[in-house]
């Protein structure tokens, strides 16, 4: 197979202009690696990217620019932020102190699947009027595996357990389970 050095050209323009960050961009990818440079790369690829924060190799963001974490975060591998490509919605905010698990996805739209006499992969992606933001107030902990869909908002020091789906906002002080993610107690109680 020989790789022509338009496609290599194409690839290479893509790769320094794509709003996003992700092992499927080898020419940034290395910069996690290294506190120095992965500190620079999301300070200039995120819409904010807080003190004492890091982005670890082989994590996904994709549309940085609409993508917002706070001071003291950690982004482990495996975990895949989509904030919306396509309008003004959609974004998603991580404040203070988050903890996040590996492998936590964020999704702020979805796939287009109104009109069933075409496939879902012709119909592309919601408009963004469908598209909801997700944001995940300081202290919360989301647990490994976890789902967070359109429109979520975690509150201050909830606990989502690990695997969990989230569909609906949670209340402050909460632990929540299952699929779908249910509040099973508050915290603030004993």
């Amino acid at each position: 197979m020989v790789i022509s050095i338009r496609d290599l050209a194409n690839r290479y323009k893509f790769w320094k202009n794509a709003d996003r960050i992700g092992a499927d961009i080898p020419t940034t990818h290395w910069k996690l690696y290294f506190n120095s440079t992965m500190r620079n790369l999301c300070l200039k690829k995120f819409k904010f990217f807080g003190e004492n924060s890091e982005f670890r190799p082989y994590a996904y963001a994709v549309t940085c620019s609409k993508i917002s974490i706070g001071n003291n975060v950690t982004i482990r591998p495996g975990t895949f932020l989509l904030a919306d490509p396509l309008g003004d919605g959609g974004e998603i905010i991580i404040e203070d102190k988050v903890l996040v698990g590996s492998s936590v996805h964020f999704y702020t739209n979805n796939h287009e699947f109104s009109d069933i006499s075409k496939p879902i992969f012709d119909q592309g992606h919601q408009k963004s009027s469908k598209s909801k933001s997700i944001i995940l107030r300081k202290g919360c902990w989301i647990g490994a595996g976890a789902i967070i869909l359109p429109g979520v908002e975690i509150g201050e020091n909830s606990i989502i357990g690990a695997g969990t789906i989230v569909t609906k906002s949670v209340p402050i002080n909460s632990l929540v389970v299952g699929n779908p993610g249910r509040v099973i107690r508050n915290l603030s109680t004993t």
